[in-house]
């Protein structure tokens, strides 16, 4: 019987992706484990495994195809002992495959309902796809159960209902023994027969600006270039609207002195102990600014622990650790790795986790789960000379803090004007999960540490 494979979902949130490179040719064979193909998402670039043996009987989708959607098919594979023709033929059958588009006249009896939606398909949505290809499985809740391509197909053979298995994978993913255990012990409910499709739920409604058409009007002809939006562009566009349009934050700003801080610092990379590489003799680490501003934005949120939370419609989320986001520029764009535990870490890992996953990022390696989630963030743009700013509260995190840079000012210390190094921090806070005398406090906390960073080796 001919076998599917179709455009696996790499992270919860993920609903279509861009098909960089295929490995492997119609013809090669392919056992469980092999790499067989990388998949773009807007974040990152990642490696897709084979969880079937046979032979590559057809490529679907060919490489450098973009706005593959979850589930579409993308390749077929023969099993053993099939015919790698016939298998090519017979394939694609599945309910994971695309359906046919919609017959012309059946798309001009739909005209009006889909004039009817054109207010909501105008929004700049971050994952946009042809409609034609199936959606993941969803839970009764509507939300996307995330899941192997391996243990879908079992459930399905099985007869289970994958909203009614546990998931023992990383974020909960639904793994090939999951299914197996539910199948062995009986727990999971018979699939229920497909129903008709659900509308898909609104996106936040947009401001509703000029059209491109007017924009380019303003424009005189030959004097501008078109740049696509990419994948990346356009969730940070959506992303950031859907903060600012369902966020009641406010700000609060702090200046913190850095003196104490500056010749901590300076003192802890001189005693660095050296380690040998390829290059020579290197210190283990080198403490920048930002990692003592991680540090104590998460040393704060330990001690102000009702700040560390997320809102959603029924509860605030009270987070058990501090897991806090850092903000990294790559070539046209933002993506913000995750540094986790970071209240629980010295300043040397910090400093050297940073270091690695900011790398990383600008290379598109991250994996989803290093920089999904997050119970804050920290952006500096402080190295800009950028003395301060306020960003944006990136959900479902609650707080976000901006650092400007570090100037000589007068400061007046005992009685007396000195000249000291001042930084500015800008917190934003959701208001639905941090009221302002809380904010106040989970900010004073961060400037004591700031301010006595002795405390942070404690």
């Amino acid at each position: 019987m001919p076998i599917n494979i179709t455009m696996p979902a790499l992270s919860p949130t993920m609903e279509e992706g861009s098909l960089a490179k295929w490995l492997v040719k119609e013809g090669d064979k392919v056992a469980p484990g092999d790499v067989i193909a990388e998949i773009e998402t807007d974040k990152a670039t990642m490696e897709v495994e084979a969880v079937d043996e046979g032979t590559v009987a057809k490529i679907v989708v060919p490489a450098g195809t973009e706005a593959v959607k979850v589930n579409a098919l993308i390749a077929i594979l023969a099993g053993e002992g099939e015919n790698v023709k016939d298998a090519a033929a017979a394939g694609g059958a599945s309910a994971d495959a695309p359906k046919p588009a919609a017959a012309p006249a059946e798309a001009k009896a739909e005209a009006p309902k889909a004039e009817a939606a054109k207010p909501q398909a105008e929004q700049p949505v971050a994952h946009a796809a042809p409609a034609a290809s199936t959606p993941a499985p969803k839970a009764a809740s509507g939300e996307r159960i995330f899941a192997s391509p391996l243990a879908r197909r079992l459930a399905r053979e099985a007869g289970l209902d994958l909203s009614a298995v546990s998931g023992s994978g990383p974020h909960g993913r639904v793994v090939k023994a999951d299914v197996e255990k539910a199948a062995a012990s009986g727990t999971a409910k018979a699939a229920p027969a497909a129903a008709a499709a659900a509308p898909q739920a609104a996106t936040p409604a947009t401001a509703k600006g000029p059209s491109d058409d007017a924009v380019l009007k303003l424009f005189a002809e030959g004097s501008y270039e078109l740049l696509p939006h990419d994948g990346m562009r356009k969730t940070i566009a959506s992303r950031l609207t859907e903060s600012t349009q369902t966020v009641p934050s406010y700000t609060v700003s702090m200046d913190c002195e850095l003196d104490a801080l500056m010749k901590l610092r300076a003192e802890i990379n001189a005693s660095a102990p050296v380690k040998k590489t390829e290059k020579g003799e290197v210190p283990a680490f080198k403490l920048s600014v930002n990692d003592f501003i991680i540090k104590a934005m998460a040393l704060a949120l330990r001690d102000v622990p009702m700040a560390n939370a997320s809102w959603t419609s029924t509860a605030r989320v009270l987070h058990k650790q501090a897991d806090v986001g850092v903000a990294v520029a790559i070539p046209d764009g933002l993506i913000t790795p995750i540094v986790r535990n970071a209240e629980q870490k010295t300043l040397s890992a910090i400093s050297n986790e940073v270091k690695d996953l900011a790398k990383r990022a600008r290379d598109k390696k991250l994996k989803p789960e290093e920089y999904q989630g997050g119970t804050t963030s920290v952006s500096n743009l402080g190295m800009f000379g950028v003395s301060s700013f306020t960003s944006i509260v990136n959900l479902p995190q609650a707080s976000i803090v901006s650092i400007g840079a570090g100037v000589e000012k007068p400061v007046v210390r005992n009685g007396e004007i000195k000249i000291g190094t001042v930084m500015t921090a800008t917190f934003a806070f959701d208001h639905r999960v941090i009221d302002g005398a809380l904010g106040a406090e989970l900010a004073s906390a961060f400037k004591r540490y700031v301010e006595n960073p002795m405390a942070m080796l404690v």
